[in-house]
């Protein structure tokens, strides 16, 4: 996509969309890589949405999104998965580790990564949504889950994100609920046929990867 936007339109593929008017508080820009800082001040000026994906980025061996120096700039950053896993605590411990490894410094990351996991993503979120999510309060959609999570060392309010960057995955859910309706509970899902699911799954994919 770069090489073919600068060599079609002399231009980023940011700077292209920013002066055909795409990039809103509504765009969301994935990945952003291959950008330079001028293309992350069009972002800022937008007020646009980057999403990062650290394991997609990885297993594709593109790079790594400068994400600390946007985070610096302000842009809103969320935290995604770009269907690599459907674990978002998977990405969270991924993107932690990335920006260390990127960066050569073991001490960066703490802070960014988790806001854009449990701030952020909300934010984006509300975004295009009538109504506030990831937040325990009086009229917000009460999408919650509980984790059984029963570990060997205290949690507190210092150290939980580091009981759910090394501690907690998804297998710990244990109840999802959404909008106040329970969806799964005990890790089984309300009112669903999970293996009629699977077989018709199975099914289609078997028809997809015969067209391939």
């Amino acid at each position: 996509d770069v090489i073919d936007a600068n060599k079609k339109y002399g231009k980023g593929v940011i700077e292209r969309f920013y002066d055909k008017g795409v990039l809103t508080p509504k765009t969301i820009a994935v990945h952003c890589i291959h950008i330079n800082e001028d293309e992350q001040k069009l972002l800022k000026e937008s007020d646009a949405i980057v999403v990062h994906n650290p394991e997609s980025n990885m297993g594709n061996a593109v790079g790594c999104a400068k994400v600390l120096d946007m985070y610096d700039k302000g842009i809103l950053l969320g935290l995604g998965t770009d269907g690599y896993t459907t674990d978002m605590m998977e990405s969270y411990k991924v993107a932690n580790l990335i920006h260390k490894h990127d960066n050569h410094d073991s001490t960066v990351a703490w802070v960014e990564i988790p806001e854009m996991l449990f701030n952020n993503n909300r934010i984006i979120t509300e975004r295009f949504i009538s109504g506030q999510i990831g937040i325990i309060n009086e009229g917000a959609l009460a999408d919650i889950i509980l984790i059984d999570y029963n570990p060997p060392t205290p949690i507190n309010e210092t150290n939980i994100n580091g009981h759910l960057m090394f501690g907690i995955n998804g297998r710990h859910v244990d109840t999802t609920i959404v909008n106040g309706k329970i969806i799964m509970e005990n890790r089984s899902l309300i009112n669903v046929d999970e293996g009629k699911i699977f077989e018709k799954s199975r099914k289609l994919a078997n028809d997809l990867w015969k067209r391939f």
